[in-house]
């Protein structure tokens, strides 16, 4: 059972291999802040390709030690995509981290028929949560990929982030699928998509996890609360994965754990060729650190 998001950097030192990460368009200072903790720690290989002068100056002005890094020089956002995203395809990166670029810019290069990351899976966010008031780390998935996910899309997503959570130790992941109510209702949908994805999980149609739903906000994560609405279920009050309804109540959730819970949180897009580092610009650099850590692990 992890507590702690710096249990992450146990697991990646555990692993013992230094893995490599493209950080594309490189002249961003948050980005950099993160990627520099995670070199200093050995924990990393940095490729920085951006504007190189810009880059240098944000380093030197930060008395940043980079030595040893590899840079690329390139000012077109476009083309650091480009460089970035055939590194890690080639395998001459492990993994990709968005740096100062728009997020469709960057989504655009990992699509690329021809050199992209593509795998035939869907796309999808995991963000993974260490709030006081839990007594384990929680994964939420998806706050920021897919807008409306029907149930197709809701067993892909949790196929991404269950292996992912299989890949961190975790065997038979738990996975609360949310909706506003515990019990299912035809006008709600969520209810129903719920309720299907618990017996496809009972059928192995879904493995490698445990499958409970529909289950509110308050009985996946408290047992007293499943236990006062006699709630019989194995993932009530000790839940590793919220599968989020849409990506409206996701989004929600995620920022109200930050700035309200003031939870720490580690997040990546899932579903491609390798994770992608894919954070908000409001993340802090802890956040952008143990996000490093989080793709690390693939």
């Amino acid at each position: 059972m992890f507590k702690k998001l710096s249990d992450l950097e146990r697991l990646v030192k555990k692993n013992n291999v230094i893995k490599t990460l493209a950080l594309a368009v490189s002249q961003d200072p948050h980005s950099l802040d993160a990627v520099h903790k995670a070199y200093q720690a050995g924990l990393i290989k940095p490729i920085l390709i951006g504007d190189k002068s810009h880059t240098q100056s944000i380093i030197a002005e930060k008395g940043y030690n980079f030595e040893g890094a590899r840079f690329i020089d390139e000012v077109d956002h476009t083309k650091c995509v480009e460089i970035a995203v055939k590194l890690v395809h080639d395998n001459e990166a492990q993994f990709l981290m968005k740096g100062k670029v728009a997020t469709p810019v960057l989504l655009k290069g990992v699509l690329n028929k021809e050199w992209g990351l593509r795998t035939g899976r869907l796309l999808s966010h995991f963000a993974l949560f260490e709030v006081d008031t839990y007594h384990k780390l929680i994964a939420v998935t998806d706050v920021a990929m897919n807008i409306a996910p029907n149930l197709q899309d809701k067993i892909a997503i949790i196929n991404n982030s269950v292996s992912y959570l299989n890949v961190m130790g975790i065997a038979k992941p738990k996975v609360a699928v949310l909706g506003a109510i515990e019990m299912v209702n035809e006008n709600m949908q969520a209810t129903l998509d719920a309720a299907l994805l618990s017996k496809m999980n009972q059928r192995d149609q879904i493995r490698n996890c445990i499958i409970d739903g529909p289950l509110a906000f308050d009985n996946a994560v408290s047992f007293e609360s499943a236990k006062h609405k006699n709630i019989k279920s194995a993932v009530a009050g000790d839940t590793d994965l919220l599968l989020m309804p849409d990506i409206e109540v996701g989004n929600v959730l995620y920022k109200s754990l930050v700035f309200f819970a003031k939870a720490k949180v580690a997040s990546v897009i899932l579903g491609a060729k390798t994770p992608i580092v894919l954070t908000s610009r409001s993340d802090s650099e802890e956040s952008k650190y143990h996000s490093i850590l989080l793709a690390a692990l693939a």
